[in-house]
């Protein structure tokens, strides 16, 4: 069934945050070099809804309304609900599987963003136990399975059009929209949760909407682009770019809010100590927590801080 709704979360972007970018310097540095040679086209763009300051700070002037269509829906278990969605978010559509906990009462909703090359259907585990904890969850199919392509997107910006990058950011608020209009979710009762590069889009999303409850992000970290030498030859609108799509620079915005990071000791692909890099930037409240191994990703022995944490931020 299509549905369409009137958002009356009404969630607005706002433009309050700082940035950084460590993690691919070499790359960046090229990036650099080659935006002096793209050079600028415009400062305008096609979408008049979104900007981004001269601090490299994303913003939407608010979530549009969205239309999403409910296909199959079933019960598993006996008491969690599975519905498959799609929703129109900017220019395509989106993919989605909700999963609601029976209750007697409307329940917290999580936003679930997979890793880069994760589908829903592949990203299982974590929203189970979300179920399991109580939670309802939509987890969605991020734009190229959460893949990036900075070069790419850099030469969007510079052209003044909307980066894929910023549009995975509008993806995640609003899943979170379609997630709220639920009739079994709390509205107002919201979190971000995503691993790795999904942790990246879920700690922007978060420091850009003011009514997400807090942000879980695993196996993750900023780029650190507060690294990057500033000098005359530095084309300072890539560098805006840059810092525009980088987790560190919004993750200390997300307060009063709570940050909570989940890493494996011996991360397979991304280094914990990036991790605590990026931890470091954020403000108070915040929690981080290591587990032993070199699981990428959701690792078992998480589960205990997940839930302790997740009854923090949506109490």
């Amino acid at each position: 069934m299509s549905q369409k709704y009137t958002n009356k979360r009404k969630r607005k972007a706002t433009e309050k945050q700082k940035m950084n970018i460590k993690m691919l310097p070499l790359i960046l540095g090229i990036l650099l070099m080659i935006a002096g040679v793209v050079g600028i086209l415009s400062s305008s763009d096609e979408q008049a809804d979104w900007s981004v300051s001269d601090e490299g700070i994303l913003s939407y002037s608010q979530i549009e309304d969205i239309e999403y269509t409910l296909n199959n829906v079933t019960t598993i278990h006996d008491n969690v609900t599975l519905k498959s969605v799609t929703f129109k978010s900017r220019d395509t559509k989106i993919e989605g599987l909700i999963r609601i906990p029976v209750s007697n009462t409307s329940v917290p909703g999580v936003v679930v963003l997979p890793g880069a090359g994760v589908s829903k259907e592949k990203q299982v585990a974590v929203p189970e136990l979300l179920s399991e904890m109580g939670y309802a969850s939509v987890t969605i199919d991020q734009r190229n399975l959460g893949g990036i392509d900075m070069q790419s997107d850099m030469e969007l910006f510079m052209a003044g059009s909307e980066p894929v990058e910023y549009m995975m950011v509008y993806d995640a608020l609003a899943a979170a929209n379609v997630l709220a209009e639920q009739t079994e979710v709390d509205d107002e009762n919201i979190a971000m949760l995503g691993l790795s590069n999904g942790g990246r889009f879920a700690i922007i999303a978060t420091a850009i909407d003011p009514l997400i409850k807090g942000v879980v992000a695993i196996s993750t970290s900023g780029y650190d682009a507060d690294t990057i030498v500033v000098n005359e030859s530095t084309n300072l609108e890539a560098y805006q770019f840059y810092r525009s799509i980088d987790p560190d620079t919004y993750i200390g915005e997300i307060a009063p809010r709570k940050v909570v990071m989940l890493h494996s000791q011996n991360d397979s692909i991304i280094p914990y100590d990036l991790a605590l890099l990026t931890f470091s930037k954020a403000n108070e409240p915040k929690a981080i927590y290591s587990v032993n191994g070199s699981t990428h990703g959701y690792s078992p022995a998480m589960a205990d801080n997940l839930q302790k944490e997740l009854e923090n931020i949506l109490q």
